[in-house]
């Protein structure tokens, strides 16, 4: 039997999977290969919009982007709930009901006609089942009903300032967004429809302890209460019995979202506790295929509940809101129209201004890695775990796009449910 004495000396470095460990501590690794994968993670607290934790890539001697911060990466399904809020904002309720089946919409370009890879529509679903399966054809038919401006519209009300292409496949994902966006945006639903910018930096003093002057913390009111705790409803399902069921496993108040993107490029989960939000994505950086079945379910949530496991240890009584409760308070103030004002209005001051970049030279600074340009392929539907209601156990269904008789690329397909022959 050969043993890594044979082959290994001290001082080597290998990446290895821990098996199982045995009862006197004892570890049974398995021999893994370099992927090549990167990955990013980034945490809030939630109250006070400070940030927890941040990692921007697997190695930092190998490599000094960020890519929780500087890669705009495409987001799947991450993307449906400003659709879904945009839609309960204008009057829909979590029990309305909308028909998963084949459906055609105009476009400028001729008729879009998304299609599932295999015939597998689910017929009349309740609003907040179809969020939880993150069925496609649903997300599409309620943003094409309330507009997709509208719902590009709302998603900068909760923070995303990347560039949103005016097209309804942007509903499921179709738009490339940092994870920095996605997990301040998602903050504001267990604030109780509240957004605090994230920050980095507490305070800054000088040498003899008295602080310097600095702006106040950006704090907004997004959406409503009701709106926002209507929401909740969507996203704890998805933790509870949908696409992210895995996460049940912590037994503890939670929500969230997966999302994968077509051909498994890029998977992600973000979600939350009453306490704190955090978002992990993964891939590679010239944005070829994770593998099949590479979900963010799969992909993407284990990383997350490994964060989410510490970060709520010590927090077993927490509990997110609910019902008549009193708006949730938290540990900064609203920012005031007058400072709103005051932001848009005053110069920068010349101390503050970078005095390293000539005035004439139009030079901008230069990115440590380049963005590439959003995909043409639409984000597939993810998986569900079957019925009963349990967590999910082996891999997740695989993804494909299908074309329509256009030759254009058509709506990714749902993923099949594990155990389950179509």
């Amino acid at each position: 039997m050969l043993t890594a004495t044979v082959f290994l000396k001290t001082g080597d470095v290998v990446y290895v999977r821990i098996e199982s460990v045995a009862a006197d501590g004892g570890l049974k690794a398995s021999l893994q290969q370099d992927s090549g994968a990167q990955a990013s993670m980034m945490a809030l607290d939630n109250a006070s919009g400070e940030v927890l934790a941040m990692v921007g890539g697997r190695d930092f001697a190998l490599s000094q982007f960020n890519r929780a911060t500087q890669a705009q990466r495409q987001v799947g399904s991450s993307f449906k709930p400003y659709v879904y809020t945009t839609v309960i904002e204008n009057g829909a309720k979590p029990t309305d009901i909308v028909v998963d089946g084949p459906v055609t919409f105009p476009s400028a370009s001729g008729p879009y006609t998304p299609h599932n890879y295999e015939p597998n529509y689910k017929g009349a679903m309740t609003l907040v089942e179809a969020f939880a399966e993150s069925r496609n054809i649903p997300a599409l038919k309620l943003a094409f009903k309330v507009g997709i401006r509208k719902v590009i519209d709302m998603a900068h009300r909760f923070g995303i300032t990347s560039e949103l292409p005016v097209a309804l496949p942007v509903a499921i994902g179709a738009a490339d967004i940092t994870l920095y966006e996605q997990v301040g945006a998602y903050s504001v639903f267990p604030n109780d429809g509240i957004r605090i910018e994230p920050h980095y930096i507490r305070k800054v003093t000088q040498a003899d302890g008295m602080p310097l002057d600095e702006a106040p913390t950006q704090v907004d009111e997004v959406i409503s209460v009701d709106t926002a705790r209507t929401m909740m409803q969507f996203l704890q399902a998805v933790t509870a019995h949908g696409t992210g069921a895995a996460a049940a496993q912590l037994k503890h108040p939670l929500g969230g979202k997966t999302g994968t993107t077509n051909d498994f490029t890029d998977a992600w989960f973000i979600g939350f506790s009453p306490s704190v939000t955090c978002g992990t994505w993964i891939g590679f950086d010239d944005r070829e295929s994770l593998g099949e079945k590479e979900t963010g379910a799969k992909a993407a949530l284990p990383m997350w509940m490994d964060f989410m496991r510490v970060a709520i240890a010590n927090k077993p009584n927490e509990a997110f809101a609910t019902g008549g409760a009193p708006q949730k308070k938290l540990d900064v103030p609203l920012t005031s129209v007058a400072e709103r004002t005051a932001r848009v209005t005053t110069p920068a001051k010349a101390e503050d201004q970078d005095l390293d970049v000539p005035e004439t030279s139009g030079e901008q600074p230069k990115q440590n890695a380049p963005i590439p340009a959003m995909p043409q392929t639409l984000p597939p539907q993810e998986e569900v775990p079957p019925v009963p209601r349990a967590v999910p156990q082996g891999t997740a269904g695989s993804s494909d796009a299908g074309k329509d008789d256009a030759g254009k690329v058509a709506t990714p397909h749902d993923e099949p449910l594990p155990g389950v022959k179509h």
